[in-house]
């Protein structure tokens, strides 16, 4: 089955899809600066790597967009967030996550680590979840209230599994959500555009890379 999106055909694609969802992407907000940090989730070999049984095409997709976000955060000297899904060898804490998916990303695996081309720095924070939204018993709120984040802006995948929990956790939350179209992936195109209409109309900013990154450099 050939991908919904690939590198070079994302910019296009983003395009239509604001398209698509400008009459619902009415909250438009400029990121505060001292008070915006960038999350980076599930971007882990288990879901990027085509034998896998979880592979997401749009991962691949958005991998060099991902690599240029990070560095322009970290040249802003704001904080990325990393969040990685992992369950524990012998499936303690897979719940029903263990009946209803075919694979499971085991801690300490090869698999569970995040792509080598977006790798976190020894001082950037990990955040280890076992369910789909970030926030769900992790210390990732903790977090982010210690280092006074009020902008999350939020990528990787899948768009409409983890990226979308964690969008709507962070709003009840009353952090202000900048969800990147471009930044995020999922395994197809009607998947990933619902996400972005769902989101923009009650949750979520739906923006570009370029747009943050854009307001970084100022």
């Amino acid at each position: 089955m050939e991908p919904y999106v690939t590198s070079k055909s994302l910019g296009a694609k983003t395009q239509l899809w604001l398209e698509r969802i400008a009459p619902f992407n009415q909250h438009q907000m400029r990121l505060n600066l001292d008070k915006a940090a960038l999350l980076v989730i599930d971007m882990q070999r288990f879901f990027l790597e085509q034998a896998s049984p979880t592979f997401t095409c749009g991962g691949l997709a958005i991998l060099p967009t991902l690599k240029r976000l990070i560095a322009s955060f970290r040249e802003a000297d704001r904080p990325v967030v990393y969040v990685r899904h992992v369950h524990h060898p012998n499936r303690l804490d897979a719940g029903i996550m263990g009946w209803w998916w075919e694979g499971m990303c085991l801690e300490g695996s090869p698999e569970s680590e995040v792509q080598a081309d977006i790798t976190p720095l020894s001082n950037e924070k990990v955040v280890c979840k076992h369910r789909y939204s970030a926030f769900y018993n992790t210390d990732l709120e903790t977090v982010l209230r210690c280092l006074k984040i009020e902008d999350l802006v939020i990528s990787g995948i899948m768009t409409n599994m983890c990226c979308e929990s964690t969008a709507r956790d962070a709003y009840y939350r009353d952090y202000r959500v900048f969800f990147l179209a471009d930044g995020t992936g999922t395994i197809n195109e009607e998947m990933h555009l619902a996400s972005l209409l769902n989101l923009a109309f009650g949750f979520a900013y739906v923006t570009t890379a370029d747009g943050v990154i854009q307001q970084l450099q100022k």
